[in-house]
């Protein structure tokens, strides 16, 4: 592991928030489970607390821990497209995910990155992520370093250099109802 992925670790573990690359996009996290840095990153990126944000694991094993009771839509959905760009919304454990994280449902979306970055975060703090882009609410998404606004860079703690290969966001599916339905079409078709 490199020095500064050692560095973007000891702060996020130290409650702070990260800017770092993934295979979609530049993302903004921190720890999935410090509630006072998951409210501080909805304030730095100014979304409503009623938006649910992405969660990125390292492995389907870390997913399951948060997806109750998945069905075989979603263990096929995993097992064929992660790690990848495929962001997957099913119902999760209420009580084990702060509201804001599933906008004040029942669901959580769930993603498995394809990019050493994120994955060595997550592994190096044995927790999942946020894993919105780093971008203002509602403001363009940032596929590249020099496209993230440099206001934003200077609201969060630190900021982990890199590309993002696909430079397109993830598709996002709802496996909360049968049939699932795509609510973003992205980098990968289902």
């Amino acid at each position: 592991m490199d020095t500064i992925t050692k560095q973007a670790i000891d702060v996020v573990n130290n409650g702070g928030i990260v800017i770092y690359p993934t295979d979609t996009a530049f993302g903004i996290g921190c720890r999935m489970d410090d509630r006072r840095a998951v409210d501080r990153l909805f304030s730095v990126r100014r979304r409503p607390r009623t938006h649910a944000v992405p969660v990125l694991v390292s492995s389907i094993a870390m997913a399951l821990t948060y997806f109750k009771d998945p069905s075989p839509v979603v263990r096929r959905l995993m097992d064929t497209h992660w790690p990848g760009a495929l962001t997957i919304v099913f119902t999760c454990t209420k009580n084990d995910v702060y509201s804001p994280i599933r906008g004040g449902l029942e669901c959580i979306g769930l993603r498995m990155p394809d990019h050493i970055v994120p994955l060595s975060l997550i592994d190096g703090i044995g927790m999942p992520i946020l894993g919105p882009s780093a971008n203002f609410h509602s403001h363009p998404t940032p596929y590249t370093y020099d496209s993230i606004d440099p206001k934003l860079k200077e609201l969060a703690d630190f900021v982990v250099p890199g590309e993002c290969r696909l430079g397109i966001v993830s598709t996002v599916v709802d496996c909360t109802d049968d049939p699932f339905r795509i609510v973003r079409q992205g980098a990968i078709a289902v």
